[in-house]
């Protein structure tokens, strides 16, 4: 039974929004001489403990975020509702380290039957197969007649953001190798789509809002590169809640409408200069920088109107322009500490230059590798962050909080009490995005379909069930 006494919606600051990050990692066993192990093999070891507390492979966290085995034996792990970007940095940073603390005890495993190997966790988007997995942006949205159409007006920002919220890569091809901005834009098929499987698009339609499907949507963007800096986040996720601000205000956006965007999203990843130009439906070509020094402008123009000004706000816009600035004057030294492509890239540059090799050498492509990695003592991003080489905007408390404790200020602060209360009283429970229900306790279920809530006392009531006293 479904609680029908379910709160009236709450009435929401229309500048609050709910975001969310769902990270697929990499996973790689490294076990030479070892016998052949299947990918199912090593993600079933490496999740074993997951398995052995939650009876599933697919399970959410005391910090109300998701966890689990995603299709092709891979780990995924999506944040917990957030409504401020220190949360989603910090819930986003703590999910590294939890999938990273599971590679000891998988490893463990691994060599009592028979295979010595190190097993390697990358967030980073492609394989050596041609595999692509990467990051998935969620914004909560009003509902709206015209959401195609709303969602066809991000496709000119998602695909030029590249130039300063990319992850880097190393690109090769028959006749050498080159430095990119993204290694996802390379497989992207089309634009918009409710499909995943036969598609990749931009954006995701489908119409699965894990809220009161009456008011909201989730916008679904899965263009975007796993990415290790902080202040990249802060940049993906904050310039894109800007633009969303002023378009559901329904206030006029530059028409930056692309021609041909599957052409036009491979062109600028592969052109560092930020100088080859991209077609618009009016017959304009425009540069990439063009583009977002566009939309940048246009989003300083509502600062003070539609755009309250805030500290974080001028943060957010400084970072936007000076990494506009990098690729527009060939200064990548402007954002090398904070914006994972130029960061990258020095320090490809730096090894190219120790060892007199090209970009295509091996060891460069182990290095781009281990600056990926979140298995314990093999990254690079923890040393870079020490030694003031990558920047932080969340205090590491504040992370190792984020691995046990749910965001206080949305739904997610239901569902971390809950399953805490649950796993500590030994019950038997049930539990996903918008539902709650201990097993065995008269088919109640609790329904939760409004993220911005933080307080229900139908989930009092369930907890209470818990209570061992």
């Amino acid at each position: 039974m479904i609680s029908t006494d379910i709160p009236a919606p709450l009435e929401v600051d229309p500048a609050r929004r709910i975001f969310g990050l769902e990270t697929e990692f990499g996973l790689h066993l490294d076990a030479a001489n070892a016998r052949a192990v299947t990918p199912e093999e090593v993600a079933g070891h490496l999740f074993h403990s997951v398995v052995a507390w939650g009876r599933s492979s697919n399970v959410f966290l005391p910090n109300a975020s998701r966890l689990y085995i995603d299709v092709g034996a891979h780990p995924e792990y999506a944040t917990a509702e957030c409504d401020s970007l220190e949360d989603l940095i910090a819930l986003d940073k703590a999910g590294e380290r939890i999938v990273a603390a599971l590679v000891a005890g998988g490893e463990e495993r691994l060599r009592a039957a028979g295979v010595d190997g190190r097993i390697h966790l990358y967030k980073n988007n492609t394989d050596s197969a041609g595999n692509s997995y990467g990051c998935h942006e969620n914004y909560l949205v009003r509902r709206r007649a015209d959401f195609k159409a709303f969602a066809s007006a991000l496709l000119p920002f998602l695909v030029t953001r590249q130039i300063v919220t990319g992850a880097g890569c190393i690109t090769r091809t028959p006749t050498g190798a080159h430095y990119s901005f993204s290694p996802r834009a390379d497989h992207m098929w089309e634009g918009l789509s409710s499909a995943t499987t036969r598609s990749r698009p931009m954006i995701n339609t489908r119409d699965e809002p894990h809220a009161n499907a009456e008011l909201y949507r989730r916008m679904h963007v899965i263009v975007g590169d796993s990415t290790m800096a902080e202040p990249t986040t802060l940049l993906k996720v904050g310039a894109t809640d800007l633009l969303l601000r002023v378009m559901e205000a329904r206030v006029p956006v530059p028409d930056l409408t692309l021609a041909h965007e599957m052409q036009a999203i491979r062109d600028v990843a592969h052109d560092l200069t930020g100088a080859a130009t991209v077609e618009l439906a009016d017959g304009r070509r425009l540069t990439a920088v063009e583009v977002q020094q566009t939309y940048l402008d246009a989003i300083r123009g509502h600062v003070g109107g539609i755009i309250a000004p805030t500290a974080q706000v001028d943060q957010i816009l400084d970072l936007w322009q000076r990494g506009i600035d990098a690729v527009r004057t060939q200064d990548p030294s402007l954002v090398d500490t904070e914006l994972d492509w130029a960061i990258k890239l020095r320090l490809l540059r730096r090894y190219q230059e120790r060892l007199g090799c090209a970009l295509d050498d091996p060891r460069l492509a182990r290095l781009e590798l281990a600056f990926h990695d979140v298995a314990p003592g093999r990254g690079l991003a923890p040393r870079l962050e020490a030694e003031g080489l990558m920047r932080r905007i969340v205090p590491e408390d504040a992370i190792e909080r984020a691995m046990t404790t749910a965001p206080a200020t949305t739904r997610a602060h239901l569902r971390g009490r809950f399953v805490e209360a649950a796993l500590a009283a030994g019950r038997d429970y049930t539990v996903d995005w918008v539902h709650l229900k201990i097993s065995g306790s008269a088919g109640r279920t609790v329904l939760l379909k409004d993220p911005f809530r933080h307080e229900d006392e139908r989930v009092d009531a369930l907890l209470e069930m818990l209570d061992p006293a």
